[in-house]
C-alpha cells in the first residue's frame, strides 16, 4: 500500500511519540500502543515490536470497516479499543494507551484519581475514572474504557494502565504524561493520608477555564 504524504507524516509523529513515551518509562519494552485517525481509517502501532526499532512503515493501517490494511505487521492486540473510541468519539484524532508506573499503580488499587489537584480537570471533568478490569485485547476491555471515558479525555484501566485521547498525537501524549504526573502526586499524597479534595463547584470552574486556556483573545 502506497502511503500518501499526509499519512507518512502521521506515521512519523506516532513513531516519535512512541519512542518519547518509552524513553520516559511510560511504556517498557513493547507495552502500550498508540494510534492516529487518518483518511478512511486509522494507523496503529504493531504488536510485539520494540519502539526503538520501530519505523513508520511498520505501523498498521486499519480501515473504517475495521479490516486489517495488509502488510507484514500485525496490529496491536488493543486495536478494538482504538477502533471503538474513534467510532464513538468523532472529535478524537489520536489515542494513547500506556502502562506508566504511577498511573498503573493507582489502577492496580482499582482507584481513580479524584479532585486532589485542579489539573485533574485537564482530563475533562472532576476526576479521572478507573474502568473495570477485563483481559487485554478483548471487547470487554474496550467497553470498560468507553464507559470510563464518557465525558472525559483520559481514564485508568484496572490492573492495566491508562488511556488518553486528543485532537492530535502530541496532545494525546501530553495528556498521558500529565495523567502520569498527577498519579505520582496522588500516590505521594496517599503516603501521608487522604488528600483534601476540591469540590464539584471549583472543578466545574476549572474545567470551564481550561476550555479556553491558551487561546488567543481577539482584539477589542
Amino acid at each position: 500500500m502506497t502511503m500518501i504524504p499526509a499519512e507518512r507524516g502521521v506515521r512519523m509523529r506516532l513513531v516519535a511519540a512512541a519512542r518519547r513515551l518509552a524513553t520516559a518509562g511510560s511504556n517498557a519494552g513493547t507495552a502500550g500502543n498508540l494510534s492516529a485517525r487518518v483518511e478512511q481509517g486509522y494507523i496503529i502501532t504493531p504488536s510485539a515490536l520494540p519502539y526503538d526499532t520501530m519505523h513508520p512503515e511498520d505501523l498498521v493501517f486499519m480501515g473504517f470497516d475495521w479490516t486489517h490494511g495488509g502488510g507484514q505487521r500485525t496490529p496491536s492486540s488493543e486495536w478494538r479499543l482504538h477502533r471503538d473510541i474513534y467510532a464513538k468519539r468523532p472529535e478524537v484524532a489520536a489515542v494513547v494507551h500506556a502502562h506508566s508506573p504511577y498511573a498503573t499503580t493507582i489502577a492496580c488499587l482499582r482507584r481513580g484519581i479524584p479532585a486532589f489537584h485542579y489539573e485533574v480537570a485537564l482530563a475533562g471533568g472532576a476526576d479521572i475514572r478507573c474502568g473495570d478490569y477485563a483481559t487485554f485485547g478483548t471487547q470487554a476491555l474496550s467497553d470498560a474504557a468507553l464507559r470510563s471515558l464518557e465525558g472525559r479525555r483520559a481514564c485508568l484501566l484496572a490492573n492495566h494502565g491508562i488511556v488518553a485521547i486528543g485532537p492530535g498525537v502530541e496532545e494525546a501524549v501530553e495528556l498521558a504524561e500529565k495523567v502520569e504526573a498527577l498519579a505520582r502526586m496522588y500516590w505521594q499524597a496517599l503516603q501521608v493520608g487522604e488528600p483534601v479534595l476540591l469540590d464539584e463547584v471549583e472543578m466545574a470552574r476549572v474545567v470551564d477555564k481550561y476550555a479556553t486556556h491558551g487561546r488567543k483573545v481577539p482584539p477589542g
